[in-house]
């Protein structure tokens, strides 16, 4: 994409900034498509294979009773993967937009945490955290980083028995509060960003079409169309590292004319 190409959508740009900054509450959802513009393979993707068999024939409860040695492999594998990868432009402005919202809630469906490694703080992380072991027995948490990461498979401290990573896999609920949490951060919310998620992968899906039912401005920033393209506000068919930064640099421009305009105001 050019500059030329989102040059023409300055408009949309300064509209969706100026809702933003007149918001009291933000809500952003992001999917697979944000993490794929940091190099991370997508789940459901051409490259969503290990050792010859596709990811979703690992990903369950089922695949880890019967070889949890497997399962882990496949784990390190993808741990293995992040431990190069950073958060990219998109990341970083939806931390910098969340440092200027009065009240933002970041849901994301994406297990590999560069959402906090870019340095957003409210997040809620519905399809899990690949850096987290999760004991079998107890259910104690033990929370990875990229410098203690090894390939031996864990067990709990507290109770002996073997961990498996803190993902949602197929088959399984959600994290308990965390989709009500979502659900309740996009249907209170003023504006409502969905970004490169295809909105099919429920129950997140619903969120977006959520936000927009109970009065939500709704922008979706995503390169190919979606079942939520036709109902929002505003859509940018780019990609999030080049929209995001554009919207983030349009609301720091109106805070510093608003600034501007209320000292002017007070001179003499």
């Amino acid at each position: 994409m050019s500059s030329g190409e989102l040059s023409a959508y300055s408009d949309e740009v300064r509209r969706v900034a100026e809702r933003v900054s007149k918001a009291r509450r933000v809500a952003c959802l992001t999917g697979a498509g944000i993490s794929a513009e940091s190099g991370i393979p997508t789940f459901r993707g051409a490259q969503g294979f290990w050792a010859g068999r596709r990811a979703e024939e690992l990903a369950t409860p089922e695949a880890f009773a019967r070889d949890p040695e497997d399962v882990w492999k496949f784990y390190f594998w993808r741990r293995g993967l992040l431990r190069e990868k950073r958060p990219n432009a998109g990341h970083h402005a939806l931390a910098a937009m969340e440092a200027k919202a009065a009240e933002f809630t970041l849901i994301t469906q994406n297990v590999d945490d560069l959402h906090r490694l870019a340095g957003s703080r409210n997040v809620l992380e519905v399809h899990g955290n690949i850096w987290i072991d999760r004991c079998t027995g107890c259910g104690q948490e033990v929370r990875r980083t990229i410098e203690d990461h090894s390939d031996e498979i864990p067990w709990c401290g507290a109770c002996g028995a073997m961990m498996r990573p803190g993902v949602v896999w197929f088959g399984e609920m959600l994290p308990d509060g965390v989709f009500e949490r979502a659900q309740s951060a996009a249907g209170n919310c003023d504006v409502m960003f969905v970004v490169g998620t295809s909105s099919v992968v429920y129950p997140a899906a619903s969120l977006g079409s959520w936000a927009k039912a109970n009065g939500a401005f709704v922008v979706e920033v995503n390169p190919d169309d979606t079942p939520l393209s036709g109902v929002v506000d505003v859509r940018f068919p780019f990609a999030s590292g080049a929209v995001l930064p554009a919207i983030t640099n349009a609301l720091s421009a109106i805070r510093e004319l608003n600034r501007g305009s209320v000292s002017a105001r007070g001179a003499g």
